[in-house]
């Protein structure tokens, strides 16, 4: 899974702390996903979403392969 949350972070001027806090998870989480090491719950992903105000599909990206 790819994801595009390092890209929305640097768009909107947050930090991975601030990101961390608006999404009630620890900076760990969020830099983890951001390196592709975790994939989010449902719930992350939906905070995530609505912090951005992006669809779910469009922060993380599968591959072929993946679903």
């Amino acid at each position: 899974m790819k994801t595009r949350l390092k890209e929305l972070r640097a768009r909107d001027g947050l930090n991975q702390t601030e990101l961390a806090k608006r999404a009630k998870v620890s900076r760990q989480t969020i830099s983890l996903i951001e390196r592709e090491d975790y994939m989010p719950s449902l719930l992350i992903a939906l905070r995530l979403s609505k912090i951005f105000n992006e669809p779910i599909e469009s922060i993380f990206i599968f591959e072929e392969g993946e679903l």
